[in-house]
């Protein structure tokens, strides 16, 4: 029996190399655990990171990064907001149309293994871990296009991955979304759905999220706990008696302040843009 069988709380027990962790998971399973990506699972935005990948390989435009840069500063200090995420969105699939699903993919690949698994929370993944060998069904929920909750689904040996989905046409994404964004209530709808789907019984089932935009999801199951709340998300758990769990370093507990990787990122990319436009200058000044 693993450890954690029959009981709904699960036991820190990390599974073998050898064994893929999800492979731990029995058939017919009535309990699930849900987790958020950004800021739960791993450090700021997987988008922006992804973002600055598809940046390197020549996908959009200086300013777009900068634009992007921002927006991760933002959120790490301030958490999200549905504007924010609306704009950011908008911008991300005017530039992905006519782009290949599986180029997207490879680089994704990349930049999971260059940056997002150094950005993984230790306390979250051993929480993720110690429900599969519990025995539960561990699902990603996330905003963050289907195609990287997935692959970060499959890294961390999780069962799956809900997220929003971009149209693609013959291997090549169009554009346009298929249904809407998975955030806010969309993704507690798409996690009941879900359930009805697999058997789970919502009741044992547990979910976890940073941000007020998570509390539809953590209030559709019976055990919900905070992890690295936002201020909002921490008063509501304090209200309604939800347990938190705080993984971040100490420093930036409060978000008082931007946080200093975000800046750096930002700073960085306004300087990828700056010495672009200097070559540019000087390109022109030496063609005269």
């Amino acid at each position: 029996m693993h450890a954690g069988q029959g009981n709904d709380e699960p036991a820190v027990v990390a599974a073998t190399v050898e064994t893929p962790r999800a492979d731990l998971v029995p058939d017919g399973t009535r309990v699930a655990a849900f987790f958020d990506v950004d800021n739960t699972i791993i450090r700021g935005a997987s988008a922006f990171h992804l973002a600055v990948g598809l940046y390197r390989r020549g996908f959009f435009r200086n300013l777009d990064l900068v634009t992007f840069a921002f927006q991760q500063a933002r959120y790490r200090a301030f958490g999200e907001n549905r504007r924010q995420i609306d704009e950011v969105r908008s911008r991300a699939l005017e530039i992905m149309r006519g782009r290949s699903v599986a180029e997207v993919t490879a680089i994704a690949e990349d930049v999971y293994d260059e940056v997002l698994s150094l950005r993984i929370y230790p306390g979250t993944r051993a929480l993720l871990d110690a429900h599969l060998a519990a025995g539960h069904a561990v699902w990603l929920v996330t905003a963050t296009p289907v195609e990287i909750g997935e692959l970060i689904a499959r890294r961390l040996g999780a069962t799956g991955a809900l997220g929003t989905v971009a149209e693609h046409d013959e291997g090549f994404y169009t554009g346009r979304l298929v249904g809407d964004l998975l955030h806010g209530e969309a993704k507690a709808s798409a996690v009941r759905a879900l359930a009805e789907r697999e058997g789970y019984d919502l009741d044992r089932c547990h979910a976890y999220g940073d941000s007020t935009n998570d509390v539809p999801i953590l209030s559709t199951v019976g055990h919900p706990c905070a992890i690295n709340p936002d201020g909002r998300l921490r008063r509501h758990a304090a209200e309604v008696g939800w347990p938190v769990r705080e993984f971040r370093h100490r420093r930036t507990q409060a978000r008082r302040g931007v946080n200093a990787a975000s800046l750096a990122g930002l700073v960085w990319a306004g300087a990828v843009v700056v010495r672009a436009v200097r070559r540019s200058l000087r390109r022109r000044v030496g063609g005269l």
